[in-house]
């Protein structure tokens, strides 16, 4: 049986300002250099009802307000 790092997501919200707290990047690198670097991430969703992937392109950078949401895909 391979170990794995399951991360538990909700839906909070419409748009990001709906979705209160949120981790920093900081944050996120702090707790998963507690894990074996070769353990693989899923997300899980609905309390494990379904499974999800994570890959680099994944990944998007971009800016919000209360009104727009714009993707930057230039980090």
């Amino acid at each position: 049986m391979k170990k794995a790092l399951f991360l538990n997501t909700d839906r909070n919200g419409y748009d990001p300002e709906q979705c209160g707290r949120t981790m920093t990047v900081g944050e996120l690198i702090s707790i998963l250099s507690d894990f074996d670097s070769d353990r693989e991430i899923f997300l899980r969703n609905d309390n494990g009802y379904t499974y999800g992937s994570i890959v680099e392109s994944d990944f998007v950078s971009g800016k919000y307000d209360s009104e727009d949401v714009i993707i930057d895909e230039d980090w």
